[in-house]
């Protein structure tokens, strides 16, 4: 019993401690990390992760997988950013952004769907896809962007709080009402434990696919309005690699790459964990190079320490893994 109840309490709140302890350290080894000033800069970080993960975690959940945020943000960024020269009106560029993000994850969903196209290799494409039509667009080219809305939403503050912190914060609030309190966060879940099952019956997996799909471009296109804004610019590279820092939130925060398990919460300290890694790596004048190995060698460990708690825990109880991925969202 008390083995089970370690296993359990680790399995909850390892991601946490994990988090307090790289912040202890990285606090010792540099006073200048535990400061106001550097906290604010840590959390304009993680708000444009942060948002892309929150979309990520409803495709996990759901088994699925999107790879195309990355180039999504590119693509939606540098669009508004044209919508905003074009007609100089910030609410249509920050639309043309969102919009944009929402086409792309929509062309995700029906593909999965319907054709039942593997998620991996149809956002893969779109990645491509979206990487090509910004280059194509822009010719390469950064396109600047002149608008106190945009210098607002990228570094405005509100009751001391960065602006895009609270843009995060509420989506956060979305995602967690919908997977916790909808018929929609149910059928999420319970796709992504047994997507067979809920065909026999009579679940329509094709039109809850699809949402999910267009939710993630949603919260990419924001991605991409909040990070425009930020730099004052649109870049056509922009955005690289941010597909793995999301999807390494999201697997930190607890949830299963095979679906059917996790939360929002978890996730919110998966992208803290990233960018707490990054900005004491940085503040220690750690090599570029030598960041990207310890960033890898600590979602390494996490996920393994995470693997074993979660294996530890079900040998214990001697509850068959599926059963324990069902049952652990309803105990939520």
């Amino acid at each position: 019993m008390g083995r089970t109840s370690l296993a359990e309490i680790v399995k909850r709140f390892g991601m946490a401690l994990m988090l307090i302890a790289i912040i202890a350290v990285v606090s010792v080894l540099n006073p200048r990390f535990f400061s106001v000033s550097n906290f604010l800069i840590i959390m304009r970080q993680v708000a444009i992760n942060g948002t892309l993960a929150a979309g990520m975690t409803m495709v996990i959940i759901s088994g699925g997988i999107d790879l195309s945020v990355g180039g999504n943000v590119a693509f939606a960024g540098c669009l508004a950013a044209g919508a905003l020269r074009a007609t100089s009106s910030p609410v249509l560029a920050i639309l043309a952004g969102l919009a944009v993000g929402v086409a792309v994850g929509l062309v995700n969903g029906l593909f999965v769907a319907y054709p039942k196209m593997p998620p991996f290799i149809v956002t893969l494409a779109t990645l491509a896809l979206c990487r090509g039509l910004t280059l194509v667009y822009t010719g390469g080219r950064p396109l600047l962007v002149d608008s106190r809305v945009f210098d607002f939403l990228g570094g405005g503050f509100v009751w001391g709080i960065p602006f895009p912190v609270l843009i995060m914060v509420g989506i956060y609030a979305l995602v967690y009402f919908l997977t916790n309190n909808t018929k929609f966060g149910r059928m999420v879940y319970a796709i992504g434990g047994n997507e067979q099952a809920c065909r026999l019956s009579g679940i329509n997996v094709e039109k809850f696919k699809t949402a999910v799909y267009t939710l993630s471009g949603l919260t990419a296109g924001i991605a991409a309005v909040i990070l425009t804004a930020r730099l004052m610019s649109a870049q056509p590279t922009a955005g690289a690699g941010y597909e793995l820092d999301a999807i390494a939130a999201v697997i930190l925060g607890g949830t299963s790459l095979s679906g059917g398990e996790g939360g929002i919460t978890g996730t919110v300290i998966g992208a803290f964990i990233i960018g707490v890694l990054a900005n004491g790596l940085n503040l220690l004048n750690v090599s570029p190079f030598y960041q990207e190995v310890a960033k890898g060698l600590v979602i390494l460990a996490a996920v393994l320490m995470d693997k074993l708690i979660h294996t530890t825990a079900t040998q214990v109880e001697g509850v068959p893994l599926v059963g324990e991925r069902v049952d652990a969202h309803q105990k939520q």
